[in-house]
């Protein structure tokens, strides 16, 4: 069974019952495979990412990190080994060059691994997104961009939506029409289990224009 983990971000650790579920859903531990959303930037390493999964107790025997610094082939044999894939928080639009540059997206997808993202990774992974600079792109034109597509479903993730409500309905709704986006802001995530969806935290379901607020789940 497939799990996919969209996440937003985490100033400090995983809340406790998030660890808890995360321990249960990860149960082959043997390599992490992090991929780069600044790929020639080799000092961002995801050492905050990493952390919350050591805070959480949950090691792995080998890390790996795929950049610029890793051969395409390479980085293909991570993937298909990796027990566990995380898509690191960052830049959107490099991570999304990167993932298509060094052809990943499929390799993903066909993987048994346990899939998480964080902020810019957890947006590459739903099926299509917008990139818009009222979302702190940087772009003059806002643009629909497809992801990986573990699932049918676009993300918004790690925006502070509360203050932003508005501006987040109205910059959405044309996608809306077309697939569900579900929005959030830090210490928030969707876990797809199959063809279940668990939330965690303030998660905002977007669709056909109008936005609810979602019951916790997990």
């Amino acid at each position: 069974m497939k799990i996919h983990y969209y996440l937003g971000w985490f100033d400090n650790f995983f809340p406790e019952n998030l660890g808890r579920v995360l321990q249960e859903d990860i149960t082959d531990r043997k390599s992490l495979a992090m991929i780069s959303s600044n790929p020639s930037i080799y000092e961002d390493d995801g050492a905050s990412e990493r952390s919350w999964l050591d805070q959480a107790g949950i090691m792995f025997d080998e890390y790996h990190l795929i950049n610029f610094r890793v051969q395409k082939e390479e980085a293909q044999t991570i993937i298909q080994n990796a027990s566990v894939i995380f898509l690191l928080g960052g830049n959107i639009l490099n991570q999304n060059g990167f993932l298509m540059q060094y052809e990943l997206s499929d390799s993903i997808k066909k993987s048994s691994a346990v899939v998480m993202g964080a902020s810019a990774g957890a947006i590459n992974m739903s099926a299509k997104w917008l990139c818009s600079k009222n979302f702190g792109d940087e772009v003059e034109m806002s643009s629909v961009y497809d992801g990986i597509g573990l699932d049918n479903f676009s993300v918004l993730s790690h925006f502070d939506l509360e203050n932003n409500m508005a501006l987040v309905q109205s910059e959405l709704s044309p996608l809306s029409e077309e697939i569900n986006i579900y929005a959030s802001n830090k210490d928030c995530a969707i876990r797809v289990k199959g063809d279940k969806i668990d939330v965690f935290g303030n998660v905002y379901l977007i669709s056909n224009s109008k936005i609810q607020k979602l019951d916790e789940t997990l």
